[in-house]
């Protein structure tokens, strides 16, 4: 007896979930920011400088879009494991897992 073999090919590919809009998209909490703290951004707090081993906070600041990181790990604490140019690297636990990342200094607080 002859069998007839079919092949299944899909004709989609199954991707992972692809994201609706950007990164800050449901952070209307995360960016806000108190009527105390508008305003002209202090030097001291975007120059300021970390030494490897510090602990550190990590807070979105919304005026200022270079360094941001991704917003799950807004209020985590890392610790300070480097430097890129003007960014730091900072590592944190997530789960479990040990993941760096690389931030500007106007979103990190001692």
């Amino acid at each position: 007896s002859t069998q007839k073999l079919y092949k299944f090919t899909p004709k989609f590919r199954i991707n992972m979930v692809m994201r609706m809009g950007t990164k800050q998209r449901k952070t209307r909490n995360k960016l806000s920011v108190t009527i105390r703290e508008r305003g002209k951004i202090p030097l001291s707090r975007y120059f300021q400088e970390f030494q490897e081993g510090d602990k550190v906070n990590l807070k979105l600041h919304p005026n200022v879009q270079f360094g941001r990181f991704y917003p799950r790990f807004h209020g985590l604490t890392g610790t300070i494991s480097g430097k890129k140019g003007s960014c730091y690297r900072v590592t944190i636990s997530d789960q479990g897992k040990e993941k760096f990342l690389y931030v500007h200094p106007i979103h990190l607080n001692k």
